[in-house]
């Protein structure tokens, strides 16, 4: 038996015995339902999906696997060279990667442009051409740079991209990321900054990803800020604050009053779980999955 074999046998049982049962084949509404004590359907309400690499201890096959048999069927953060396994299980790519340069180097430094640029014209055409809608994208640092004067890059970056976007039907979508704890220095680290990029752009292909986690950390209020922004949200990313980790009561998030505001508006994109599992065992870990489901499941 070689290593990766064994290694993947060793998942299979740890995801199945997460549900309670013998099998990964087995992982059923039903059995959901027995093991969490409560109806095995999801709601509906929410469209629900999971960030690829905070369960990267699973391959991307087995990954479908689960979030099939809990329910849903969307991975967020996969590049053009998985996009085959995914449709092979018939599963949506919600938040397609791998047009970016890096995190700290995006649109709101010109000299990052041209790289970005072309980039951003290959992969827009590969989006379309597989199905999916959208893009993720990011500010990059400011390494120094006023912020007015990084709103203003990344307008001139992004136009340049947006009318291809605007044909092929993708949606670029900017993440707000904290720059408190996570990622220092970056641009697009508030809602206001973000909005107002949407302004200028003024086009229904560009969003922002409006992620709770960092958003929580940077100014709080993120029920008021969802319904007062909504139309400039393209998409949601969730974890539990301090920590990034599970969406449990450890937390200050209360997670099923956010789900709520975002149904109320209409919103009708994905919203994914991007919570880093800290259980001990692959096992518990995948549990903190469907657990987390079940609570933005409103």
């Amino acid at each position: 038996m070689t290593d990766s074999f064994s290694r993947r046998a060793l998942l299979r049982g740890a995801v199945a015995s997460a549900f309670g049962v013998t099998s990964l084949s087995a992982i059923t509404p039903r059995a959901l339902a027995h093991n969490h004590g409560q109806s095995s359907e999801l709601k509906g309400h929410i469209r629900h999906s999971v960030a690829r690499w905070t369960y990267n201890f699973l391959s991307v096959e087995e990954l479908c696997r689960v979030v099939q048999r809990i329910g849903f069927s969307a991975i967020d953060l996969i590049g053009p060279k998985e996009w085959h396994i995914l449709k092979e299980h018939g599963v949506d790519s919600s938040m397609c990667n791998g047009a970016e340069l890096s995190l700290e180097e995006g649109f709101g430094n010109v000299e990052h442009h041209s790289a970005l640029i072309d980039s951003y014209r290959k992969h827009i055409d590969l989006v379309s051409d597989a199905g999916y809608t959208n893009l993720i994208c990011f500010s990059g640092n400011a390494r120094g740079m006023d912020p007015e004067d990084g709103l203003k890059a990344a307008v001139t970056g992004l136009k340049k991209v947006l009318a291809q976007a605007e044909k092929r039907g993708v949606v670029l979508q900017m993440e707000l990321f904290n720059s408190k704890v996570d990622h220092p220095d970056y641009l697009c680290d508030s809602s206001a900054w973000g909005i107002e990029l949407c302004k200028r752009l003024d086009s229904p292909n560009f969003k922002l990803l409006y992620d709770i986690y960092h958003m929580q950390i940077m100014e709080g209020d993120i029920i008021r800020t969802i319904r007062d922004n909504h139309q400039y949200f393209g998409h949601y990313h969730t974890a539990g604050v301090p920590g990034r980790h599970e969406i449990d009561d450890s937390q200050e998030l209360y997670y099923p009053a956010i789900m709520r505001a975002i149904q109320e508006v209409g919103f009708k994109g994905y919203v994914a779980q991007e919570f880093i599992p800290q259980r001990a065992t692959d096992k518990e870990k995948v549990e903190s999955l469907v657990s987390a489901i079940r609570i933005c499941d409103v």
